[in-house]
């Protein structure tokens, strides 16, 4: 399988998830409101979800960096390797140059944020330009311009609002749960909605989490395809998971925008193994995919090195 390959893949997989967001909000409506008898509970929990994170979205990057403790790169000179290394990579993407950013922080990270590209911005840590060589920096920037390219703001905030929403409507019906029930009510379907309530903010959370993911490996192809050179980015990914340090500044809102899980945790090993074995319980709750399985996307199955 081929990054092209890999690329449509991902892409296919995400609107998959979002039809998959889609028929679970229309299911919860339907059933909560035959029990509650009240549609205007989805409805009015569907117009308050939708505004509050269209404005998030709006200004997601100044939400995005206050929350991260970035500092602006005013000049050129300051960070000149990074700046002028952004500049190329731009170039070859065919994108506006971002807002470079600066997180003092030994823990070697990066994101991106903005609404669009001509409002993106770009953030690494001060750990992370000495940790890497010139081309893993390119692989890791370039990941950070396909973010921007691949419009995954965009998406993110769509998943925010879908998961939102159903977690809002299951959480109002629990303190509701009086509301339109009477004895002619259909059994089976108090049943269901009773099991809606409980497993659908489970559910969105975890649909929420599997879009994420799928955007990272989306990035890593997109990102290998602007420098030509998977090899740089699968280093870097790989020096990134072994340093295992955690942020100093961490918040859960903001987590999945970073290229590594800034806890740290996501690379730890086993003791007793010679590599990471994740169970596929613990993977629905990830953040970011295990880097492991990133890597030999990027390399096409081969191990780091061969």
């Amino acid at each position: 399988m081929t990054l092209y390959t890999h690329q449509s893949s991902n892409i296919r997989k995400t609107w998959f998830l979002m039809t998959g967001f889609l028929l679970g909000i229309i299911i919860l409506g339907f059933i909560l409101s035959y029990v509650y008898g009240n549609p205007n509970l989805l409805y009015g929990a569907f117009v308050i979800s939708l505004l509050l994170n269209i404005s998030a979205y709006w200004f997601s990057d100044k939400i995005v960096l206050s929350m991260a403790h970035a500092k602006r790169i005013e000049s050129k000179n300051d960070y000149p390797e990074l700046w002028n290394t952004m500049e190329n990579l731009c170039i070859t993407a065919g994108l506006p140059m971002p807002k470079l950013y600066i997180i003092n922080d030994p823990a070697p990270n990066a994101f991106a944020a903005g609404r669009d590209k001509n409002h993106s911005v770009v953030a690494v840590t001060t750990g992370l330009l000495p940790l890497l060589t010139k081309s893993e920096l390119e692989g890791v920037l370039a990941h950070e311009l396909s973010h921007i390219g691949n419009r995954d703001m965009l998406v993110q905030t769509v998943v925010v609002v879908f998961a939102g929403l159903i977690t809002f409507v299951a959480n109002l019906a629990m303190h509701t749960s009086s509301i339109g029930r009477d004895d002619r009510k259909n059994p089976i379907f108090l049943i269901l909605g009773i099991l809606t309530i409980i497993l659908a903010p489970i559910a969105a959370t975890i649909i929420k989490l599997a879009v994420s993911r799928e955007r990272e490996f989306l990035a890593d192809a997109t990102g290998a395809l602007i420098t030509r050179y998977p090899e740089a980015l699968a280093s870097a990914l790989q020096k990134i998971n072994n340093f295992h340090q955690p942020m100093r500044v961490q918040s859960n809102a903001i987590a999945h925008l970073y290229i590594s899980d800034p806890t740290g945790l996501n690379g730890k090993k086993d003791e007793h193994h010679n590599h990471n074995k994740v169970s596929w319980v613990a993977k629905l709750f990830m953040t970011h995919p295990p880097v492991e399985e990133r890597i030999k996307k990027l390399l096409n199955g081969r191990e780091l090195g061969d």
